[in-house]
Protein backbone atom coordinates (compact mmCIF):
# COMPACT_ATOMS: atom_id res chain seq x y z
CA UNK A 1 0.00 0.00 0.00
CA UNK A 2 1.69 3.02 -1.27
CA UNK A 3 -0.55 5.38 0.95
CA UNK A 4 -2.01 4.11 4.09
CA UNK A 5 -4.02 7.20 4.50
CA UNK A 6 -5.69 6.64 0.93
CA UNK A 7 -8.63 3.56 -0.03
CA UNK A 8 -9.03 2.60 -2.82
CA UNK A 9 -12.50 3.29 -4.73
CA UNK A 10 -14.26 -0.28 -5.72
CA UNK A 11 -17.83 -0.61 -6.62
CA UNK A 12 -20.47 -2.62 -4.87
CA UNK A 13 -21.31 -5.66 -6.70
CA UNK A 14 -23.63 -7.78 -5.27
CA UNK A 15 -24.88 -8.05 -1.28
CA UNK A 16 -25.87 -11.39 0.45
CA UNK A 17 -27.93 -11.33 3.43
CA UNK A 18 -26.13 -13.98 5.50
CA UNK A 19 -28.36 -14.41 8.85
CA UNK A 20 -31.96 -14.39 9.81
CA UNK A 21 -32.01 -11.68 11.74
CA UNK A 22 -30.11 -9.39 8.67
CA UNK A 23 -27.77 -7.89 10.68
CA UNK A 24 -24.52 -9.72 8.82
CA UNK A 25 -24.29 -9.34 5.01
CA UNK A 26 -21.56 -9.75 2.51
CA UNK A 27 -20.76 -7.55 0.03
CA UNK A 28 -19.01 -8.78 -2.76
CA UNK A 29 -16.63 -5.50 -3.76
CA UNK A 30 -14.49 -5.07 -7.45
CA UNK A 31 -11.73 -2.50 -7.94
CA UNK A 32 -12.33 0.66 -10.26
CA UNK A 33 -8.76 0.47 -11.46
CA UNK A 34 -6.92 -2.98 -12.11
CA UNK A 35 -3.77 -1.35 -11.18
CA UNK A 36 -5.49 -1.06 -7.48
CA UNK A 37 -6.19 -4.66 -7.56
CA UNK A 38 -2.69 -5.49 -8.31
CA UNK A 39 -1.51 -3.47 -5.32
CA UNK A 40 -3.98 -4.68 -3.03
CA UNK A 41 -1.73 -7.84 -1.96
CA UNK A 42 -3.30 -9.93 0.91
CA UNK A 43 -2.94 -13.01 3.06
CA UNK A 44 -5.84 -15.04 5.14
CA UNK A 45 -6.06 -12.73 8.48
CA UNK A 46 -5.74 -9.28 7.42
CA UNK A 47 -8.57 -6.43 7.42
CA UNK A 48 -9.20 -3.50 5.58
CA UNK A 49 -10.46 -0.31 6.51
CA UNK A 50 -13.81 0.11 4.64
CA UNK A 51 -15.23 4.08 4.21
CA UNK A 52 -17.88 5.68 3.14
CA UNK A 53 -17.62 9.17 1.83
CA UNK A 54 -19.26 11.78 4.57
CA UNK A 55 -19.60 8.78 6.88
CA UNK A 56 -16.47 7.39 8.17
CA UNK A 57 -14.50 3.82 8.16
CA UNK A 58 -14.91 0.73 10.10
CA UNK A 59 -11.77 -2.25 10.29
CA UNK A 60 -13.10 -5.56 8.97
CA UNK A 61 -11.64 -8.71 8.18
CA UNK A 62 -11.35 -9.67 4.56
CA UNK A 63 -13.40 -12.80 4.18
CA UNK A 64 -12.21 -13.78 0.43
CA UNK A 65 -9.09 -15.55 -0.59
CA UNK A 66 -6.35 -14.30 -2.38
CA UNK A 67 -7.14 -17.28 -4.27
CA UNK A 68 -10.26 -16.08 -5.41
CA UNK A 69 -9.69 -13.40 -8.09
CA UNK A 70 -11.42 -10.36 -9.16
CA UNK A 71 -13.45 -9.49 -6.14
CA UNK A 72 -13.17 -8.65 -2.18
CA UNK A 73 -15.18 -10.06 -0.06
CA UNK A 74 -16.93 -8.55 3.50
CA UNK A 75 -19.18 -9.66 5.63
CA UNK A 76 -20.18 -6.59 7.39
CA UNK A 77 -22.14 -6.54 11.13
CA UNK A 78 -24.67 -3.46 11.27
CA UNK A 79 -23.73 -2.29 14.93
CA UNK A 80 -23.07 1.46 14.46
CA UNK A 81 -23.44 4.57 12.10
CA UNK A 82 -21.12 3.61 9.51
CA UNK A 83 -22.16 -0.24 8.99
CA UNK A 84 -25.31 0.99 9.42
CA UNK A 85 -25.30 3.36 6.47
CA UNK A 86 -23.26 0.58 4.52
CA UNK A 87 -26.25 -2.16 4.97
CA UNK A 88 -28.59 0.73 3.22
CA UNK A 89 -26.34 0.66 0.28
CA UNK A 90 -27.03 -1.22 -2.81
CA UNK A 91 -25.13 -2.53 -5.87
CA UNK A 92 -23.85 0.03 -7.89
CA UNK A 93 -22.60 2.16 -5.53
CA UNK A 94 -18.99 3.42 -4.76
CA UNK A 95 -17.03 3.34 -1.56
CA UNK A 96 -13.12 3.11 0.30
CA UNK A 97 -11.24 0.07 0.67
CA UNK A 98 -7.92 0.77 2.32
CA UNK A 99 -5.56 -1.54 3.53
CA UNK A 100 -4.58 -4.27 3.66
CA UNK A 101 -3.46 -3.79 6.91
CA UNK A 102 -1.99 -5.91 10.14
CA UNK A 103 -0.31 -9.10 9.71
CA UNK A 104 -1.81 -12.50 8.85
CA UNK A 105 -1.57 -16.18 9.94
CA UNK A 106 1.75 -17.43 9.57
CA UNK A 107 1.27 -19.42 6.70
CA UNK A 108 5.08 -20.44 6.04
CA UNK A 109 4.92 -21.89 9.80
CA UNK A 110 1.56 -24.30 9.05
CA UNK A 111 3.10 -26.02 5.15
CA UNK A 112 3.62 -29.50 6.56
CA UNK A 113 1.30 -29.43 9.42
CA UNK A 114 -2.12 -30.29 10.62
CA UNK A 115 -4.38 -26.79 11.12
CA UNK A 116 -7.17 -26.77 13.35
CA UNK A 117 -9.42 -23.51 12.64
CA UNK A 118 -11.77 -22.73 15.93
CA UNK A 119 -14.43 -19.95 15.22
CA UNK A 120 -17.58 -18.61 16.62
CA UNK A 121 -20.37 -15.93 15.02
CA UNK A 122 -19.41 -13.19 13.21
CA UNK A 123 -15.56 -13.78 13.51
CA UNK A 124 -15.22 -16.54 11.27
CA UNK A 125 -15.10 -14.35 8.11
CA UNK A 126 -10.95 -14.24 8.70
CA UNK A 127 -11.54 -17.79 8.66
CA UNK A 128 -13.36 -18.52 5.92
CA UNK A 129 -10.80 -17.11 4.16
CA UNK A 130 -8.16 -19.26 5.12
CA UNK A 131 -10.12 -22.73 4.53
CA UNK A 132 -10.63 -21.20 1.16
CA UNK A 133 -7.10 -20.60 1.25
CA UNK A 134 -6.06 -23.93 2.37
CA UNK A 135 -8.36 -25.93 0.23
CA UNK A 136 -7.32 -24.73 -3.06
CA UNK A 137 -5.69 -27.05 -5.34
CA UNK A 138 -2.47 -25.64 -4.80
CA UNK A 139 -2.24 -25.22 -1.67
CA UNK A 140 -4.21 -28.22 -0.39
CA UNK A 141 -0.73 -30.33 -0.36
CA UNK A 142 0.82 -27.97 1.78
CA UNK A 143 -1.02 -28.92 4.71
CA UNK A 144 -1.53 -32.29 7.13
CA UNK A 145 -5.60 -32.86 7.91
CA UNK A 146 -7.72 -29.64 8.59
CA UNK A 147 -10.51 -29.56 11.04
CA UNK A 148 -13.27 -27.11 11.56
CA UNK A 149 -15.20 -26.30 14.75
CA UNK A 150 -17.97 -23.41 14.22
CA UNK A 151 -20.60 -22.46 16.19
CA UNK A 152 -23.09 -19.38 15.95
CA UNK A 153 -25.46 -18.70 18.68
CA UNK A 154 -28.60 -20.09 16.64
CA UNK A 155 -28.98 -21.95 13.25
CA UNK A 156 -29.74 -18.98 11.89
CA UNK A 157 -26.94 -17.06 12.61
CA UNK A 158 -24.37 -19.54 10.73
CA UNK A 159 -22.48 -17.59 8.35
CA UNK A 160 -21.76 -19.07 4.46
CA UNK A 161 -24.15 -21.69 4.54
CA UNK A 162 -24.18 -23.45 1.23
CA UNK A 163 -20.13 -23.69 1.68
CA UNK A 164 -20.53 -25.15 4.99
CA UNK A 165 -22.28 -28.04 3.25
CA UNK A 166 -20.07 -27.99 0.66
CA UNK A 167 -17.06 -28.52 2.73
CA UNK A 168 -19.11 -31.34 4.78
CA UNK A 169 -19.05 -33.30 1.91
CA UNK A 170 -15.45 -33.03 1.03
CA UNK A 171 -13.27 -35.98 1.95
CA UNK A 172 -9.98 -33.52 3.03
CA UNK A 173 -11.41 -31.51 5.82
CA UNK A 174 -13.46 -32.62 9.09
CA UNK A 175 -15.80 -29.84 10.34
CA UNK A 176 -17.71 -29.64 13.61
CA UNK A 177 -20.92 -26.95 12.98
CA UNK A 178 -22.27 -26.38 16.59
CA UNK A 179 -25.04 -24.24 17.80
CA UNK A 180 -25.39 -22.73 21.88
CA UNK A 181 -29.18 -23.81 21.27
CA UNK A 182 -31.70 -24.53 18.90
CA UNK A 183 -35.54 -25.65 19.40
CA UNK A 184 -35.37 -27.36 15.50
CA UNK A 185 -36.14 -30.82 15.71
CA UNK A 186 -34.31 -31.41 12.55
CA UNK A 187 -31.25 -29.60 13.71
CA UNK A 188 -28.88 -32.41 12.99
CA UNK A 189 -25.42 -31.24 14.56
CA UNK A 190 -23.93 -30.68 17.47
CA UNK A 191 -25.54 -28.24 20.35
CA UNK A 192 -23.13 -26.36 22.84
CA UNK A 193 -20.87 -23.96 23.10
CA UNK A 194 -17.55 -23.88 21.00
CA UNK A 195 -15.40 -24.59 24.12
CA UNK A 196 -17.30 -27.12 24.88
CA UNK A 197 -17.31 -29.03 21.41
CA UNK A 198 -13.96 -28.35 21.02
CA UNK A 199 -12.69 -30.47 24.23
CA UNK A 200 -15.60 -33.23 22.58
CA UNK A 201 -14.24 -33.78 19.44
CA UNK A 202 -10.51 -33.52 21.08
CA UNK A 203 -8.83 -32.73 17.46
CA UNK A 204 -5.27 -34.33 17.66
CA UNK A 205 -2.40 -31.45 19.05
CA UNK A 206 0.54 -34.10 17.10
CA UNK A 207 2.13 -31.91 14.33
CA UNK A 208 -0.16 -29.33 14.41
CA UNK A 209 -1.40 -25.61 15.03
CA UNK A 210 -4.71 -24.26 16.12
CA UNK A 211 -6.50 -20.92 14.73
CA UNK A 212 -8.77 -19.34 17.14
CA UNK A 213 -10.58 -16.06 16.18
CA UNK A 214 -14.33 -15.38 17.58
CA UNK A 215 -15.65 -13.15 20.56
CA UNK A 216 -13.56 -12.97 23.43
CA UNK A 217 -15.52 -14.57 25.76
CA UNK A 218 -14.77 -17.75 23.23
CA UNK A 219 -10.90 -17.05 23.20
CA UNK A 220 -10.53 -16.81 26.99
CA UNK A 221 -12.52 -20.50 27.39
CA UNK A 222 -11.29 -21.94 23.94
CA UNK A 223 -7.18 -21.59 25.01
CA UNK A 224 -7.06 -23.35 28.17
CA UNK A 225 -9.08 -26.45 26.44
CA UNK A 226 -6.05 -26.00 23.79
CA UNK A 227 -3.62 -26.38 26.45
CA UNK A 228 -5.74 -29.01 27.74
CA UNK A 229 -5.53 -30.81 24.65
CA UNK A 230 -2.00 -30.37 24.42
CA UNK A 231 -0.74 -27.67 21.87
CA UNK A 232 1.73 -25.64 22.98
CA UNK A 233 1.57 -21.91 23.15
CA UNK A 234 3.25 -20.93 20.53
CA UNK A 235 1.31 -23.29 18.19
CA UNK A 236 -2.37 -21.93 19.54
CA UNK A 237 -2.60 -18.95 17.49
CA UNK A 238 -5.44 -16.32 17.87
CA UNK A 239 -6.68 -12.84 16.29
CA UNK A 240 -7.61 -9.68 17.99
CA UNK A 241 -10.02 -8.57 15.88
CA UNK A 242 -11.84 -6.70 18.00
CA UNK A 243 -9.33 -4.13 18.98
CA UNK A 244 -8.32 -3.08 15.51
CA UNK A 245 -9.06 1.00 15.05
CA UNK A 246 -7.21 3.20 12.90
CA UNK A 247 -5.29 0.10 11.03
CA UNK A 248 -1.70 1.58 10.97
CA UNK A 249 -1.44 2.14 15.17
CA UNK A 250 -1.47 5.78 14.90
CA UNK A 251 -4.36 6.54 17.16
CA UNK A 252 -2.85 4.81 19.82
CA UNK A 253 -6.15 3.19 20.91
CA UNK A 254 -5.63 -0.41 20.05
CA UNK A 255 -2.62 -1.17 22.30
CA UNK A 256 -2.05 -3.84 24.78
CA UNK A 257 1.20 -3.16 26.91
CA UNK A 258 3.59 -2.58 24.67
CA UNK A 259 2.07 -3.57 21.38
CA UNK A 260 -0.14 -2.26 19.16
CA UNK A 261 -2.77 -4.62 17.76
CA UNK A 262 -2.62 -2.29 14.38
CA UNK A 263 0.58 -2.43 13.57
CA UNK A 264 1.93 -5.62 15.19
CA UNK A 265 -1.26 -7.61 14.68
CA UNK A 266 -4.08 -8.73 14.92
CA UNK A 267 -2.67 -12.31 14.59
CA UNK A 268 -0.99 -13.20 18.17
CA UNK A 269 0.22 -16.58 19.49
CA UNK A 270 -1.05 -17.63 23.14
CA UNK A 271 2.59 -17.75 23.95
CA UNK A 272 3.07 -14.21 22.51
CA UNK A 273 -0.34 -12.58 24.97
CA UNK A 274 0.68 -14.66 27.84
CA UNK A 275 3.51 -12.07 28.30
CA UNK A 276 1.08 -8.75 27.78
CA UNK A 277 -1.56 -7.29 30.16
CA UNK A 278 -4.58 -9.02 30.32
CA UNK A 279 -6.59 -6.43 28.52
CA UNK A 280 -8.16 -8.63 25.45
Amino acid sequence: MENPYKPYPVIIDDIIVETDDKNLRTFHLKFLNSEDERKFNYMPGQFAEISVAGQGEVPIGIASSPTEKGFLKFTINKVGKVTTYLHNMKPGEIIGVRGPLGNSYPWDKLEGSNVVIIGGGFAFTTLRSSIVYMLHPENRPKYGDITVVYGARNPGLLLYKEELFAWERRDDLTLHITVDATDDPEWKYNVGFVPAITKEKAPSSENAYAIVCGPPIMIKFTLPVLSDLGFPPDRIITSLEMRMKCGIGMCGRCNIGTEYVCKDGPVFTFEQLSKLPNEY
